[in-house]
């Protein structure tokens, strides 16, 4: 395989999907694998589905290999875990994957895996200066790049407004839950961004999501000073991201 290929790995709460990254591209260069996320899913019984999710691609063993996680991540050690089991808090990922795969990998919280990738190949790529990719679904996931240069773990969607947790009255999974219109919702969504416009006086907001195949229903309502525009990867951008990280980074590994 070429060296302009990668492998990443996005672990979700209810599947563990992977595929080889054409890192020219952005796009696929294999089928995607999905096996379903184990329960409980502890580190050793993820670290077992990632092993045989892999085991179906013929991969070199230099391939680089990235990992994303619902979770904060330093240096390949999650910090706490919301989604996954409590027993992930302080796991080296790194040393765990390498001694279950035997292969170095790079882990990532799997908002900044997606956010990296529409920089690269999505609707960031280009942009100078500060960009924030915000992912609307059961929560708030957020990402900020500048200059091209991934700033991990920003957790944008708990910012405190009007006392409350921002992503429990702005999420997607919030308008679901109660019902809301898209007017309704862009009212929550205008407080949000305006809010996060105020800090960091971004230069392009990309909105990412299952719900942003929809954004026409409620990004013309929003008015920003900033530029805000809808994701295009979709569900590829974990995967990609992750692939493309590893690439950069993973012969520190």
């Amino acid at each position: 395989m070429s060296k302009d290929l990668a492998f990443g790995i996005d672990i979700g709460g209810s599947g563990v999907k992977g595929a080889v990254v054409d890192l020219k591209t952005g796009q696929f260069a294999t089928d995607r694998v999905r096996i379903p996320t184990p329960q409980p899913a502890t580190p050793k019984a993820v670290a077992n589905t990632c092993k045989e999710l892999i085991d179906q691609f013929d991969l070199p063993e230099d391939m680089p290999i990235g990992i994303t996680f619902p979770a904060p991540v330093r240096r390949n050690v999650i910090l706490f875990m919301a989604n996954l089991d409590k027993s992930w808090e302080g796991v080296n990922v790194a040393k765990l994957m390498k001694k279950k795969l035997g292969r170095p990998v790079y882990a990532v919280n799997d908002a900044d895996a997606a956010g990296y990738a529409e920089v690269v190949y999505g609707a960031a790529k280009g942009v100078d200066g500060l960009v924030i990719v915000t992912t609307l679904g059961t929560g708030i996931g957020t990402a900020m790049i500048y200059n091209g240069q991934l700033q991990p773990n920003t957790e944008l969607g708990h910012l405190e407004i009007n006392g409350k947790d921002a992503e429990t009255r702005a999420s997607a999974g919030v308008r679901e839950k109660k019902g809301w219109s898209f007017e309704k919702w862009a009212k929550k969504l205008q407080e949000y961004y305006s809010h996060v416009e105020m800090l960091f006086t971004p230069d392009l907001f990309v909105v990412g999501g299952g719900v942003s195949k929809k954004h026409d229903k409620f990004l013309p309502l929003l008015d920003l000073k900033t530029e805000i525009v809808p994701a295009k990867l979709f569900n590829t951008a974990g995967i990609v991201g992750a692939a493309a990280l590893a690439a950069k980074f993973c012969k520190d590994c």
